[in-house]
């Protein structure tokens, strides 16, 4: 990896720009953000809010419309909203966020090959810092 490529983030950088890993990995890491970005990702096309519930699991309709405008207020998503009764909202990846698709599903690759090497700490503080999860070693 040359200079080029690393991050050039540093604690003691005395500069008023955020770094950008760490800005991409604020987006990114919320509990709900991969799961709905990979079914955008995988998706042929716009998906619509009730596809996306369905599809992503478990998650609240007020969870998936935070994560949802989260992505709209970074540019990853556009939404488009119908005039029809019942509401009809759908949303596609935007350019900067079907750029995401490489970096995201490289990361998914790497994950499963290397998921039996992933240690989970086994104390109960880091249970409950990573999950129920942890516990059943799915992380």
């Amino acid at each position: 990896m040359t200079t080029h490529d690393a991050c050039q983030c540093s604690a003691l950088q005395a500069s008023d720009q955020p770094c950008a890993l760490t800005q991409v990995i604020d987006v990114i890491s919320t509990k709900w953000a991969l799961p709905v970005l990979h079914q955008l990702l995988i998706a042929d096309g716009p998906v619509r809010f009730g596809a996306l519930k369905k599809t992503v699991g478990v998650v609240t309709q007020r969870e998936l419309t935070r994560t949802l405008r989260r992505f709209e207020d970074f540019g990853l998503v556009d939404r488009k909203a119908y005039a029809e009764t019942p509401m009809r909202v759908e949303y596609t990846l935007t350019p900067l966020g079907e750029s995401l698709r490489e970096p995201i599903l490289s990361l998914g690759r790497w994950a499963r090959e290397n998921a039996d090497q992933l240690q989970v700490p086994a104390s109960p503080d880091h249970t409950e810092a990573y999950g129920a999860a942890a516990s059943r070693r799915e992380i």
